[in-house]
């Protein structure tokens, strides 16, 4: 094996670049295999031939935490109870087993780094990222690694009040691993709520030894952060902690690509086929590692034409490819997927369908011993197997863009539609749906749209929703937001004659209002004539109590408002915040409301902001005298609470940029794949 080598060395010596010479192989070595290789070496000129063998990296992996924390791919080297100990090897075995595949394809990047570090030093870390970057990954090799090196139980809990319920004061070294925490697909409000009421435990978890991942996309992290205590929890918002993923070198995302390609199951041929176009699909923008994963499978490219621009497609767009590659697959298949679809907790396992979920199957055209066989078949490629702390087993989608793309193949599918409709639940309906028109478009993230035909349905849910909640909960607030967003005119006017009530469920508000989404609502419903004058009286004047009371600017800033106010409201409200609370604002300001208020932790110095939009408003409305109170006020105030001036946002990390087009004309790192054909 290493005839051509000993050729090398020769003329290296007779250069005087080799005096020492170090092999370092994997293979296993021998007494007298190392003896002659040192004979050989020395006959070459070698001063001091060194042979380290597979042994040797053995045992240096196994005595040396801080390299496996940093080069997490040894994991998969071998047996990991040969490197951890009795507890730890259960923990993260369970965690390998189920993502062999993760472990063998990964690929440091400085995101990882920047997050170990800060596992390490602080033990937190908010994963952020668009869909498909890698966060889960992350996230997983950050599990095995706290598992090998501080002894962690790793706990993998869905909420933040599982995570409450599993920390164990008494229990120093746990981790817990909380992938989508404030929603999957969208923000779910119920979800960012419970943090925002969990967090001093999650802090003081923290504070006592245990480690803390959490993983989000960019986009619900963004939409969730006002609802959280930032400035009351320095961690979620120092820049050592959170780590934007999507940062990816040039060089990561070849690396990333090519595992994925070496590890997937293409035959050669296609390989080679596909070679002259990797680094253009490396460069793909966006870049997703799941993209690259999947173009390494089989399941996934029967039907992709190998050329540049249909593999780049590939890479950045995948719905389009993911919806024709579930029409492809055979109908136990799309029932099965169907099934886990209506199931936004997972499906669970073994199959135990309750009446909706049996008539997704029938509809579908499956039974459930056909579909049980899909559900094992897919899982690897489009499904993945989970254990929840409970230690119920259940079917998940492998990403959560595989669910996206499966919401995608369900819009060209009419007949499907009422059969999914019926089978999901009230969860399901708010967070994975729309009632959005094709003009009206989708915010971020791709929900399943339902056609007008169904309006009806979903109206009917949405009244029973309020029925049942009359008090008001977070699957009323949901709803409400749900109307405000995600519906169109036509499915709003569907609900009002469902409910007439509506508008009375709409008048109730309490400060900081910014955050509520019933102004949404009650501007479509005025916009569209249909919100009753008393109800319209009702809301304003709470929104003057609030004004003065609570210093709510909403009225001001959000453009609901527009919609809501008439010019004679507005001046009405500006004339009781002149005659009322400007008299008494050095008292307001410091009365017990303010500090709860600063507490509740809806947007960073709520109170700064106040007085400052108070100062402007009455500036523009030619108020100088009045706007003077609020300036004045504004500055005793940061004197007192010598609050920096922020705006709000946070510091994100953003990894140094490669320029892409700075290509070295060098060996490609796609040379090999398919050699040989």
């Amino acid at each position: 094996m290493l005839g051509d080598e000993f050729g090398k060395v020769r003329k290296l010596v007779k250069r005087g670049l080799c005096k020492s010479y170090v092999l370092l192989t994997n293979a296993r070595v021998t007494g007298s295999s190392e003896e002659a290789i040192r004979a050989q070496l020395l006959a070459c000129g070698v001063k001091h031939p060194l042979v380290l063998d597979g042994q040797w990296i053995g045992n240096t992996i196994a005595a040396n935490r801080e390299l496996r924390m940093f080069v997490p791919r040894v994991y998969g080297l071998g047996d990991l109870s040969q490197i951890l100990d009795d507890r730890a090897y259960v923990q993260a075995s369970v965690l390998a087993l189920s993502a062999r595949d993760q472990i063998s394809t990964f690929v440091v990047t400085d995101a990882y780094r920047k997050a170990a570090e800060a596992l390490s030093d602080k033990g937190f870390v908010l994963l952020l990222g668009e869909p498909a970057v890698g966060k889960s990954s992350i996230a997983l090799m950050l599990a095995i690694s706290a598992a090998d090196n501080w002894g962690c139980v790793n706990v993998k809990p869905r909420t933040s009040e599982e995570l409450v319920q599993r920390w164990n004061p008494h229990e120093k070294d746990q981790f817990f691993w909380v992938d989508d925490a404030f929603g999957a697909v969208r923000h779910e409000r119920h979800l960012t709520d419970g943090w925002a009421r969990d967090l001093p435990h999650v802090m003081s978890a923290v504070k006592n030894g245990a480690r803390v991942v959490l993983t989000s996309r960019s986009y619900i992290y963004n939409e969730a952060r006002p609802f959280l205590k930032t400035y009351a929890y320095p961690l979620l918002h120092e820049k050592e902690v959170t780590v934007d993923v999507s940062s990816i070198t040039r060089q990561e995302r070849q690396q990333i690509l090519y595992n994925h390609l070496s590890a997937g199951d293409q035959e050669p041929q296609k390989l080679a086929q596909m070679r002259p176009y990797l680094e253009g699909a490396a460069d793909a923008n966006p870049f997703r590692p799941e993209a690259a994963r999947r173009l390494g499978l089989k399941a996934f490219t029967s039907n992709l034409r190998i050329n540049e621009a249909d593999i780049e497609t590939f890479m950045s767009r995948p719905h389009r490819f993911l919806s024709d590659v579930y029409s492809q697959l055979d109908v136990d298949s799309q029932a099965a997927l169907a099934l886990v679809y209506v199931s936004p907790e997972g499906l669970l396992s073994p199959l135990r369908l309750d009446k909706r979920k049996r008539n997704v199957l029938e509809q579908v055209g499956s039974t459930v011993g056909a579909a049980g066989r899909a559900l094992a078949s897919l899982v690897g490629t489009f499904l993945r197997s989970v254990v929840d702390v409970n230690g119920a087993s259940a079917w998940v989608f492998q990403h959560p863009t595989l669910r996206e793309g499966f919401a995608a193949w369900l819009i060209d599918q009419p007949h499907l539609l009422p059969v999914i409709l019926s089978g999901m639940d009230d969860e399901a309906l708010l967070n994975q749906t729309h009632c959005l028109t094709s003009q009206d478009g989708q915010e971020n993230g791709i929900l399943l749209g339902l056609p007008a035909p169904l309006y009806l349905d979903v109206a009917k849910r949405f009244a029973r929703i309020f029925d049942e909640w009359p008090e008001g909960s977070c699957w009323t607030d949901d709803t409400i937001d749900y109307l405000g967003r995600r519906c169109s005119d036509e499915m709003l006017m569907t609900f009002l004659s469902a409910y007439p009530s509506l508008p009375s469920r709409l008048t109730d508000l309490i400060p900081c209002v910014s955050d509520a989404p019933e102004p949404a609502v009650l501007a479509r419903l005025r916009q569209k004539g249909a919100l009753p004058e008393i109800y319209r009286r009702r809301v304003v004047e709470n929104m003057g109590d609030l004004a003065i009371n609570c210093l709510d600017t909403s009225w001001i800033t959000e453009q609901a408002w527009d919609q809501i106010l008439t010019d004679s409201d507005r001046a009405a409200i500006f004339r009781r915040v002149r005659t009322s609370l400007v008299p008494r604002l050095e008292e307001a300001i410091r009365e017990d409301w303010t500090s709860e208020w600063l507490r509740s932790g809806r947007v960073r110095n709520p109170l700064e902001l106040s007085l400052r939009t108070y100062r402007f408003a009455f500036e523009g409305i030619g108020d100088s005298v009045t706007a003077r109170f609020f300036r004045d006020a504004l500055e005793s105030f940061l004197g007192d609470q010598q609050v920096e001036v922020s705006d709000g946002q946070g510091v994100l990390f953003a990894a140094p940029v490669v320029d892409a087009s700075n290509k070295e004309h060098s060996r490609s790192l796609f040379s090999d794949l398919g050699e040989g054909v």
